[in-house]
Parts: structure tokens; C-alpha cells; sequence
């Protein structure tokens, strides 16, 4: 088989950033990389769990809810993936930035935190959450069109 292209990229040189993963068409894929990857530590799982709820739950209420695929974990616990249709990259960065930005400041009960609403409701971690945004928030703070290229 064919190495998909998110494995072609030389992980060793991959910085904590904000980059377009891959486009089909009118469907960009972020790749939010919290962690620089085989690093550890790598993200907490119950913190990245309340990421993800929180990140879509702000995602798919705001302007460009319509525009929203997905949002969701990387396996290897270093980032995230956001698929959006339709979004100017300008948009899109802004999006994530007031996402991660809300989840730092968030209180309150977890969206979609219930035994009825989520398949693993005891793993949450809501100040853990808010430490991980707070900590990745300041590594995107200048981040534009030009950064979102992987580098060579």
C-alpha cells in the first residue's frame, strides 16, 4: 500500500502550530499540533477528551458552524484534526484561536458530558483542558496564511 500523505511528513522537524494537512476539494484539513510529536509527555487523554467537546461544541455554534466537518483527536496524542468546507485559511485560524481561547476561560459544565450524550463520560478533565489550551494559545498567537505550510 501507498503511505498516506500525513505520513510522509518528517514527524522529527513537526513544531507545535497550526498547518493545512491535506485539501479535497473544497474540504481543508487542519493539523493542530499541540505537542511536538515523539516527545513526550503527550497530551493527557481525559484533557484532550474535553478539548475535542468543547472545541466542537464552540465550533459548531459560532458563524462558520455550517462550514464545521469535524474536529477530533490524533491518535499518537499531539494534536488534533479540523476539517472545514468553504473557509478562507484567514477564517479558519481565527476559528481555532477563539476556540482554544474559550476553552481556556471555560467554566462550568462539560457539553455533552453525560452518560446519555458520550460514549466515555468519566474521562474528562476540564482544568486540565484549560491548562492545555492556555499553554498552546501563546505558540499560535502569530500565526497566519504563510506558517500553515509543514516544513521541508
Amino acid at each position: 500500500m501507498e503511505k498516506i500523505a500525513s505520513f510522509c511528513i518528517d514527524h522529527n522537524k513537526l513544531l507545535p502550530g497550526i498547518y493545512i494537512s491535506r485539501i479535497d476539494g473544497d474540504i481543508v484539513t487542519y493539523d493542530i499540533r499541540m505537542r511536538k510529536p515523539n516527545v513526550p509527555p503527550f497530551l493527557p487523554n481525559a484533557a484532550m477528551h474535553t478539548i475535542e467537546h468543547l472545541f466542537a461544541t464552540f465550533a459548531r455554534n459560532g458563524e462558520y458552524r455550517e462550514q464545521v466537518i469535524y474536529f477530533g483527536p490524533m491518535g499518537c496524542r499531539t494534536g488534533f484534526y479540523f476539517l472545514v468546507r468553504n473557509m478562507d485559511y484567514k477564517e479558519a485560524i481565527r476559528l481555532i484561536k477563539d476556540a482554544f481561547a474559550f476553552i481556556a476561560d471555560f467554566e462550568g459544565a462539560i457539553p455533552g458530558a453525560t452518560a446519555k450524550e458520550c460514549g466515555n463520560y468519566l474521562e474528562h478533565d476540564l482544568e486540565g483542558a484549560r491548562k492545555e489550551a492556555r499553554e498552546f494559545l501563546p505558540k499560535i498567537e502569530g500565526w497566519n496564511e504563510e506558517k500553515l505550510r509543514y516544513l521541508s
